[in-house]
């Protein structure tokens, strides 16, 4: 129980400074690490629309991991949160 009160008083420090941040609607750069040999890297890019988002991958310099950048236009800052919450459900994915 703790746990998820300390993840909501993130994700509410984050949607605060979100809203400070930026205008809404607007563009919104989410960046990812995977292990290269994961299938999460597939189910992350599922999570955002692809005639919308633009991708940008580039591996370690041992080919281990995978960074993933998404830049997209998002709606609000909880649209921005519900990716991150999505993500947070894949094993080995580390949101940065």
């Amino acid at each position: 129980m703790q746990s998820n009160t300390l993840s909501e008083d993130f994700y509410s420090r984050f949607y605060d400074q979100l809203m400070q941040s930026q205008s809404w609607p607007g563009f919104y750069l989410f960046k990812f690490i995977v292990k290269s040999e994961s299938s999460h890297l597939q189910d992350l890019k599922s999570l955002f629309d692809p005639t919308k988002a633009n991708f940008s991958e580039k591996k370690s310099s041992k080919k281990t991991f995978t960074s993933l950048s998404i830049k997209i236009k998002m709606q609000s800052p909880q649209d921005v949160i519900a990716i991150y919450k999505k993500s947070s459900t894949l094993e080995g994915v580390i949101a940065l």
